[in-house]
């Protein structure tokens, strides 16, 4: 569980960072509906691959490839279990951005 604070997590999500709760690929199972997709350009090369409920147009995904998927906490049934445990491309966040001065930070992502 992290806090993303690129610039496309910004754009995605209309505010300072995206609440995400990352995990395997085959642990993800959508309930109800399919997901619409959009690429934007990924600093790692290729794209990132964003999923959205097609019916209302609210984020639901992000990071999605074969190894994992990024889950937008705020689009759970009961996000309140959501704990961020870092805080990923503070490099990006924005001097109005409040983050936690507990968590580790990480200007970057590396694999």
């Amino acid at each position: 569980m992290l806090n993303c604070h690129c610039r496309d997590c910004q754009r995605a999500t209309g505010g300072s960072f995206s609440a995400v709760v990352y995990m395997s690929a085959n642990a993800f199972k959508l309930t109800k509906g399919l997901l619409g997709h959009y690429l934007t350009p990924s600093m790692a090369g290729g794209y990132n691959k964003r999923g959205f409920c097609p019916e209302c147009g609210s984020p639901i995904s992000g990071a999605e490839s074969a190894k994992g998927i990024g889950i937008d906490a705020a689009s759970l049934d009961d996000p309140s279990w959501f704990r961020a445990q870092m805080d990923l491309f503070t490099s990006d966040a924005q001097p109005w951005d409040l983050m936690d001065p507990k968590l580790p930070r990480f200007p970057f992502y590396s694999q």
